[in-house]
């Protein structure tokens, strides 16, 4: 049997969030595991557009809402990590485009001047026109308005990348996880037959939270999935466009974001309604053949002649709630020594830390001392999905 470790913190779930609390947590000076099953990144992490969300798209049908007011911060602080002056040092990071915009086809354009020009949402957003729209709408055909929000957009697999380079040493590839307990206390875990004591235990898994929570004998807090049937198209008329597309509803009929791919073509990442209910009801040909639609009334000047289609399902762990209700913020749950979180969407990685520290602050967890790691069996990062699809 391996040799016990000890350290103030142990963490399960290498995705965004995880790493993102991996790394602040070492920077306020504890002592952190992270255990990983998989790849780094490679549940719902890697699968995201990379959106650093400002709370604009959510008041699109009026005041400002609790969602939008939490994450309005998120640009600023993710844009401080970016050139080294944040809570973080994400230097290295590429930044995919500097904005994300919302964009409404002619028939909606005339109904949204007077809202985006409302004190619900001045400050931040801004009408573009001509050569500051996004490449793939400087076209003469192109009808309506664009409008660019403060929002980032990242390249998740460098981004996985910098997190795990900032965990120096801290990362462990787990196989079997058990608790481990004393005088009917969780302690620690069993990780692949080796004792792991902590002062503080967080699942940052992901859908894998449930399953965790079941192994440890924890009922609550439940979880929820949110299921989206994301579409890719990859192909040399494809340009750079990072943009929710507005419908007549709440939702964006669709939100594209774009990718670079090995190969040096575009990828077209495709969520927003699209993606949702009926999407996830149609299957893999039918869920190609209504984005082909889309895009086609939508860019109908984009050649999608040599574009190659696949799809990905992804399912969104939340905390459960009743309607499946997008939650406003992070979410963190505590039982005695184990806490359970939820960054609820990527860009709200920093304020799942946030709320993990205040923990520890209001407890009386300080840095401890503890034996140095040994060499660990690190985890690899995952690869974006059309590397894989579409290669």
């Amino acid at each position: 049997m391996s040799h016990p470790l000890s350290t103030d913190v142990l963490i399960v779930g290498g995705g965004v969030a995880g790493l993102w609390l991996n790394a602040r947590l070492r920077r306020e000076g504890f002592s952190t595991l992270l255990l990983e099953r998989g790849t780094l990144g490679g549940g719902q992490s890697v699968k995201s557009q990379g959106i650093i969300h400002g709370g604009a798209k959510y008041a699109l049908h009026g005041a400002l809402t609790g969602a939008s007011e939490a994450i309005a911060d998120m640009p600023r602080r993710w844009r401080e990590a970016l050139d080294s002056q944040g809570e973080l040092d994400l230097a290295g990071v590429r930044l995919l485009s500097e904005a994300h915009y919302l964009w409404s086809p002619g028939t909606l354009a005339g109904n949204l001047t007077s809202f985006f020009a409302s004190k619900a949402v001045r400050g931040r957003v801004d009408q573009v026109k001509g050569e500051a729209l996004p490449p793939a709408l400087q076209h003469p055909k192109f009808k309506g308005k664009v409008y660019r929000l403060a929002e980032l957009v990242l390249d998740v697999p460098s981004l996985i990348a910098r997190l795990a380079e900032l965990a120096e040493g801290s990362l462990l590839a787990a196989g079997e996880i058990i608790p481990l307990h004393e005088g009917g206390e969780l302690v620690g875990l069993n990780v692949d037959g080796r004792a792991i004591r902590a002062q503080r235990i967080v699942l940052t898994a992901g859908s894998g939270n449930a399953g965790l929570l079941a192994a440890l004998g924890v009922a609550e807090p439940r979880q929820q999935l949110r299921p989206l049937h994301m579409v890719m198209a990859k192909g040399p008329a494809l340009k750079p466009l990072y943009a929710h597309c507005l419908g007549g509803g709440p939702k964006p009929r669709v939100t594209v974001t774009s990718h670079p791919a090995a190969d040096g073509q575009w990828v077209w990442y495709l969520g927003g309604d699209l993606a949702e209910a009926d999407g996830v009801a149609r299957d893999e040909a039918a869920q190609i053949r209504a984005a082909q639609k889309e895009l086609g009334e939508l860019l109908p000047w984009v050649d999608q002649s040599a574009t190659r289609w696949a799809t990905l399902r992804v399912d969104r762990a939340e905390p459960a709630q009743s309607g499946l209700v997008r939650p406003d913020n992070a979410f963190l749950a505590e039982q005695g020594r184990l806490l359970v979180g939820w960054p609820t969407k990527l860009a709200l990685s920093p304020d799942l830390a946030d709320r993990v520290l205040t923990k520890l602050t209001r407890d009386g967890i300080c840095p401890g001392t503890h034996a140095p790691l040994p060499a660990l069996p690190c985890p690899p990062v995952a690869q974006p999905a059309w590397e894989e699809l579409l290669a």
